[in-house]
């Protein structure tokens, strides 16, 4: 499997590539949301694949990547680096604050020598990537955030999410996998169509095997008074032209959240998938990839479903 490293720590990442003689198609990256992984873009990629190269890799501490920096891997940094900057860059603690997972897909795209991509984001994936848009705005020709909104603090509703949070993340047997129709309970409050049980199972191996800081860390960063009062900002200087995705159902990030959202920049095109609920790629994969084709102003074969 091919890992890079990225600031001091393994990230793995895969290219969904079609054929295309001579034709250089640009890059699409795809990033995952809390807990999961890459796995669940693929589909969706493998179908945009026939007008982009499709750049699919997991955050840090989530999927296949690593958590934390080693000591012989920070080395190794630290040794290629070119300027007193970079050296204290490559050395310094990495947080779970989502700028730096912003800052983390930057390094991730220098050492893969690329300029400038598309990205499909999901979840908290589409927040590092408001972020990103916002850092590195050069870098980017559009962006698609599925499942991404603003929302106002609550100090006894966000204090109890965390609380509750960090228990789920606390008690992950790996035995769990294991218990018949688990992976249904699991997933229930995040759907409201149904996906196959091979994909309910990826995501939960995905919450299971998360970096335990990883996860308790970007619960805090990601649910917290600081965004609350950042993410608006952000979206209300958007450049970059987007569209943002919401399904209908959604109990994470509710479609008003992500309306609400959009409305603070005319960069942002609003969409809302019926019947669906935070995994609108998964659970009408026709409308998603129609809504996401016009968006992109392409034209590719229908998927195959069934």
């Amino acid at each position: 499997m091919p890992y890079i490293n990225v600031r001091g720590v393994e990230h793995y990442y895969e290219w969904v590539k079609k054929p295309s003689g001579s034709l250089v198609k640009p890059v699409m990256v795809f990033m995952h949301g809390w807990a999961g992984s890459a796995r669940y873009w693929q589909n969706t990629a493998d179908v945009l694949s026939e007008q982009f190269d499709c750049l699919l890799y997991d955050l840090r501490g989530f999927g296949r990547s690593g958590g934390k920096p080693t000591i012989a891997k920070a080395s190794e940094a630290v040794a290629e680096s070119d300027s007193p900057q970079e050296e204290s860059e490559a050395i310094k603690e990495l947080t779970y604050e989502l700028e730096e997972y912003a800052d983390d897909l930057a390094a991730l795209l220098d050492g893969l020598h690329i300029q400038r991509v598309y990205i499909h984001a999901h979840s908290m994936g589409a927040s590092v990537a408001t972020l990103f848009f916002n850092r590195y705005s050069q870098r980017v020709e559009r962006g698609i955030l599925t499942c991404s909104g603003i929302f106002e603090y609550d100090e006894k509703s966000f204090n109890a999410f965390h609380k509750f949070g960090g228990y789920v993340v606390k008690f992950r047997p790996k035995w769990l996998s294991k218990i018949p129709f688990v992976d249904r309970m699991f997933m229930a409050r995040f759907l409201y169509s149904s996906i196959p049980h091979s994909e309910r199972q990826a995501f939960l191996q995905d919450f299971l095997e998360a970096d335990y800081d990883a996860a308790i860390g970007t619960i805090f960063t990601s649910v917290s008074k600081a965004q609350a009062e950042v993410m608006p900002q952000e979206f209300a200087k958007l450049t970059v032209p987007t569209l943002l995705v919401a399904g209908e159902y959604d109990k994470i990030i509710p479609a008003e959240m992500g309306r609400q959202a959009a409305a603070l920049s005319d960069k942002v095109e609003f969409v809302m998938i019926p019947n669906t609920a935070h995994f609108p790629m998964l659970e009408d994969v026709p409308t998603y990839l129609q809504r996401v084709q016009e968006f992109l102003q392409i034209n590719t074969p229908k998927p195959q479903v069934g």
